[in-house]
């Protein structure tokens, strides 16, 4: 059974989310706030996070970063009401791995969680220790059936990346889209395919949100970030990973 934790600080939303979710047989637990929010996710194991942005002590992108600091990849979705696209891109710049903006459908928000579990299939590098939320470095680090893209080894069976034996920290989101981009490399690939078949068409993804995503990739992948060998750009096309 999946478990989700909802980190809002409004109770209704709170209480009709965990409802819905449960009869659609999830597990769930929640937080009223983002510092509560934050002390679970450190401690406890979840299959995925609703995270609200706009909340009290401390908001969902503040929460996504110190997440995404400590190497816990767990799959985040951000709720929010705010529509503007610089916060839509800052989201999942800080390591979301979906967007949704409230008022939302019931319909629309179970479609993107059953996505967002089917890409993560429970894995995602960095195990978190149920009592301390420190990385068990005992645990390996999956980097065998790995493929080198760059300067780093990736396993996309468990959404797994390392550096000389060292895990990288990658969102589920930027595993997809690397995956893609290895499954036709050499090859041209158009931004509206990665809207298309990443993105599955998602209303509030933009060119600007995949070219952010190419940018977090390539400070992975290249010797020289803002000299690319690897991750190359198609002008007027979109983008193209050489093998």
């Amino acid at each position: 059974m999946y478990k989700i934790l909802i980190v809002d600080d409004e109770p209704n939303m709170r209480s009709g989310l965990k409802d819905n979710l449960e009869f659609e047989d999830y597990e769930v637990e929640t937080a009223c706030d983002g510092e509560e929010g934050l002390s679970k996710i450190l401690n406890y194991k979840y299959d995925l996070v609703l995270l609200d942005v706009m909340m009290p002590k401390m908001n969902g992108f503040d929460v996504c970063k110190k997440i995404r600091a400590e190497k816990n990849n767990v799959p985040i979705i951000l709720l929010t009401a705010k529509g503007e696209e610089i916060d839509k891109v800052l989201g999942l710049e800080f390591g979301a791995d979906d967007y949704i903006a409230k008022p939302f459908s019931l319909r629309e928000l179970l479609a993107r969680v059953k996505a967002v579990l089917r890409r993560s299939n429970h894995s995602y590098s960095g195990e978190i220790s149920r009592s301390n939320g420190i990385s068990d470095s005992s645990s390996p680090t999956h980097c065998d059936e790995e493929i080198l893209i760059g300067r780093i080894s990736v396993n996309f069976k468990t959404y797994n990346a390392c550096e000389k034996n060292a895990p990288i920290s990658m969102t589920h989101k930027e595993f997809e889209l690397l995956k893609y981009l290895w499954e036709r490399r050499n090859k041209n690939v158009s931004r509206d395919e990665l809207l298309k078949d990443v993105w599955g068409q998602e209303g509030f993804i933009t060119t600007r949100t995949i070219d952010n995503f190419i940018v977090k990739l390539r400070q992975k992948l290249e010797l020289e970030p803002t000299n690319p060998k690897i991750l190359l750009t198609v002008h007027g096309i979109g983008y193209k990973l050489i093998d």
